[in-house]
């Protein structure tokens, strides 16, 4: 029985065991549906789309899913200290749980690629993202995958007021469309190897 519970807490805590799928925006309603907020959008879309029985949890400022695949323990994780502040949750997560850098997937909005557009990368600079600027900062390193979703820029509005603002319904539409290709994109990353991750999908967006 004791040897039993010790499996079950080396599956829980081990970091051998365990990815960590960070998607960033802000909480509240006023966010629905905003540029900023596209990583929370596409956690809640692959979650509602798969088999997975959805029960949000509470830690560290964070609202957190917890299952299984091919027996690795999977969060998804959405800070709710908002946008800026990102790295306060995903640092106090990383360091609790004991995780590796290597298995902490960050999913963010992207002003640099065009709207419907995506890009995998395996580290990297914030690029002016003050989400993952605190990520970074928390970590103590930029080496943490990303998936980049692109939400275009624009030249007539303030770059904070255009994060903030609504989708369209045309750009609400673009989006899930490619939401779906994304769910593939994220099953496949459970199953493999990152860079071959980055080889099969990266290509598809120039």
């Amino acid at each position: 029985m004791l040897l039993n519970l010790l499996f079950i807490v080396n599956i829980i805590i081990g970091s051998d065991f365990m990815k960590l799928i960070v998607g960033l925006g802000n909480p509240g309603k006023k966010y629905y549906n905003t540029r900023h907020n596209i990583g929370f959008e596409f956690i809640d879309f692959y979650l509602n789309n798969s088999s997975i029985s959805v029960n949000w949890k509470n830690l560290f400022d964070g609202k957190y899913v917890e299952f299984s695949v091919n027996n690795e323990k999977i969060i998804f994780l959405k800070p709710q200290t908002f946008m800026n502040l990102s790295g306060d949750c995903v640092g106090r997560f990383f360091k609790y749980f004991k995780l590796d850098i290597n298995d902490i997937l960050v999913i963010s909005d992207d002003l640099d690629l065009n709207l419907g557009n995506f890009k995998l990368k395996d580290k990297g600079s914030s690029g002016g993202h003050n989400g993952l600027k605190s990520i970074e900062k928390a970590l103590g390193s930029s080496n943490y995958k990303r998936l980049k979703i692109g939400i275009s820029k624009s030249n007539n509005k303030d770059i904070i007021d255009y994060v903030l603002g609504k989708l369209s319904n045309d750009e609400l539409s673009i989006i899930k469309n490619e939401f779906i290709i994304l769910k593939s994109v994220l099953d496949d990353f459970f199953n493999m190897d990152f860079s071959l991750l980055m080889n099969k999908y990266n290509h598809k967006n120039r």
